[in-house]
């Protein structure tokens, strides 16, 4: 029992595994799309479309959406995506996609999405070998990026305390993009050292930052890493390099992974080869992914084959079909898991114009 959810969160856990996928999506679209108590972004779009989605019955059915259009999510209200079924006024957090590149996306999270969220990355602490009530740092973005909400996860989940810093990931991106590089170094020594001094007294066992951030760490004050029980690494790509170094540099601590957004999550499922393969699998059954043909956006590629990674939002709260990232990465098949999971993720590299920065 945690206070947080007021439930077993491992009993949750095999519910959510034991879920059929066909009769979850049946259930899904059929609320979103309800005329009373339906969302009314999906009723809008209702005559814009060519089939009836109250006819679908199964999961696969799904690609008769097409790709979803992500720059509505730049204009809409992010209310509209919540069904009606929902008690109005809606009470709650509005987050944002990293919006680097641009306006961001804007997704509003009822309190049953955010602990579905949560309860999957308590999972992931448990599976990983992170220990409750232990101290930690989460140095990664902050403010209206989702990812900063772990503060609030860590100490309610898996009662410890947290330490948190700064951090601006679209700032740092908008200096790359401008040739800024100075300055770059300047904001990433300016984390460093907040860092630092929440490390340095030695209170802190495990940190929860980006990859890009722990590198830089790991080579500016290899000592702190070293004195680290464990790290877990959040939000973007690593490579097998990457992840030698720091296993390394850990001296026998913890190196956790996650891969997602602020739209769907998925956890490290397993780490082979000393890294070589890294593969995942998603907080499933609210968020799906497949690995898609580059060309052919709706049709999966081969598994163990490399194509685009597209993430499907299935919460009883928000319905978001088919949506493309800018990832690609190994199709993963595992009889571990009931769908599909992805490895190896990498940048798609689609345009040169989209710095990873920090983040």
């Amino acid at each position: 029992m945690t206070a947080a959810t007021g439930a077993d969160p491992d009993a949750q856990i095999a519910r959510w595994l034991d879920t059929d996928l066909d009769e979850w999506t049946r259930t899904v679209v059929r609320r979103h799309f309800d005329p009373v108590t339906g969302s009314p972004y999906w009723l809008g779009q209702l005559s814009r479309l060519d089939f009836d989605p109250r006819d679908i019955t199964r999961y696969d059915q799904l690609a008769a959406f097409g790709p979803f259009p992500l720059d509505r999510l730049r204009t809409e209200d992010p209310a509209d995506l919540v069904p009606l079924a929902v008690p109005r006024p809606l009470v709650g957090r509005v987050w944002d996609t990293g919006g680097t590149t641009g306006t961001p996306c804007r997704a509003f999270y009822t309190p049953d999405m955010l602990r579905h969220r949560a309860l999957w990355r308590r999972w992931s602490f448990v599976r990983e070998g992170f220990q409750p009530g232990r101290t930690w740092l989460q140095a990664t973005p902050t403010g209206p990026h989702l990812i900063g909400n772990g503060v609030q996860e860590v100490s309610e989940l898996h009662a410890g305390q947290v330490y948190a810093v700064d951090m601006d990931p679209r700032w740092v991106k908008r200096l790359i993009r401008t040739g800024r590089l100075a300055e770059v170094g300047d904001y990433t020594a300016h984390l460093l050292e907040q860092i630092a001094d929440v490390l340095e007294p030695g209170r802190v066992h495990y940190v929860n930052t980006t990859p890009a951030l722990f590198q830089a760490l790991r080579q500016h004050r290899p000592e702190l890493v070293a004195a680290l029980d464990g790290v877990r690494l959040s939000g973007t790509q690593i490579s097998a390099d990457m992840y030698r170094s720091f296993t390394t540099a850990l001296q026998g601590g913890i190196c956790g992974l996650t891969y997602g957004n602020t739209f769907g999550n998925a956890a490290c499922l397993d780490v082979e080869r000393d890294g070589e393969l890294i593969s995942y699998v998603p907080n499933y059954p609210q968020v799906t992914m497949a690995v898609v043909d580059k060309a052919d956006r709706s049709t999966p590629v081969a598994p163990g084959t490399v194509g685009q990674v597209r993430l499907t939002v299935l919460h009883e709260d928000l319905f978001l079909p088919n949506i493309l990232e800018r990832d690609q990465a190994l199709r993963h098949p595992t009889d571990q898991w009931p769908t599909d999971g992805v490895a190896n993720v990498r940048p798609l590299q689609i345009a040169t114009s989209s710095p990873e920065g920090l983040y």
